[in-house]
């Protein structure tokens, strides 16, 4: 078992090594941390459109030498990174922790031979102003095969959480996952469906039989209101350290990531978000 760990010099790259540290301590799973240098980052444009009228070769080479400077210098920081982020790794308890450092898009240098990604809600280029979400994050997303666990800004380790339930294929799917990883031994888990829909309960009931069947402690919940506050009031008031859901949900729990619910959940909740496929 392998997990990606996405990490940048953002604020939450410490919740995202440590998250994937616990993580990797209770699936027995090697982690890899990646931190990918973007065009923006590595200073790749050309400036000599702005100087080409009377400009001198010699002003052309010293923007080149600042550019390769500069490449440099973003090169010794990304590796200052993973090595900062192997360290928190060593310290959780990831024997098995790689780093690798790579240029270009960074959907398409995560790869595949991964079962679990592990990602910041936001980024070093998000908008924190606006509570923006981080660009990268719906494309992780929509283009994963596997769960995607999104850190909150900090870590707490993960005793009991709350299941976003709708009865849609996804969140049936989020049931077996939860049912079927090591990750949740020992854990206490609500499943929560918000509305008052009675077709809803005997799906409910399904998805506490197939927890307990292997020996998760569940219970179920009907709440009132709309997903995006109802959730988040739940989580808030009642203290559950992790919020999982379907990536793509059914009825009012439909519109993800870009759409309502859970966007508005990663953005607002304070604990890590799991999406399953």
């Amino acid at each position: 078992m392998k997990i990606v760990a996405l990490v940048d010099g953002s604020v939450y790259a410490q919740s995202v090594c440590e998250l994937a540290g616990w993580a990797g301590a209770r699936l027995g799973a090697g982690v890899e941390l990646l931190h990918v240098l973007g065009r923006r980052e590595t200073g790749e444009q050309d400036l000599s459109g702005s100087i080409r009228l009377g400009a001198r070769t010699a002003l052309l080479e010293e923007l080149a030498e600042l550019d390769a400077q500069r490449a440099k210098l973003v090169m010794h920081r990304g590796r200052a990174i993973l090595d900062d982020a192997q360290a928190v790794l060593a310290k959780a308890g990831v024997a098995d922790a790689t780093t690798r450092l790579r240029h270009g898009d960074l959907l398409e240098e995560i790869g595949t031979g991964f079962d679990l990604i592990v990602v910041g809600k936001r980024g070093e280029a998000a908008d924190f102003a606006k509570g923006h979400l981080g660009s990268n994050l719906e494309r992780i997303v929509r283009g994963s095969k596997v769960p995607v666990l999104v850190a909150a800004r900090a870590f707490a380790p993960v005793t009991n959480l709350l299941l976003a339930f709708d009865g849609g294929p996804s969140s049936q799917r989020a049931v077996q996952h939860i049912a079927q990883s090591p990750l949740y031994k020992g854990m206490a888990v609500t499943v929560v469906s918000v509305g008052e829909a009675l077709s809803v309960r005997p799906l409910l009931a399904d998805a506490q039989a197939q927890l307990l069947e292997a020996g998760i402690e569940a219970e179920t919940r009907q709440v009132t209101g709309q997903p995006e506050v109802a959730l988040g009031k739940l989580v808030e008031d009642e203290g559950y350290q992790m919020l999982v859901m379907g990536a793509y949900g059914h009825s009012r729990i439909r519109s993800l990531i870009i759409g309502s619910t859970t966007t508005e959940m990663i953005r607002s909740c304070k604990v890590p978000v799991m999406l399953v496929r």
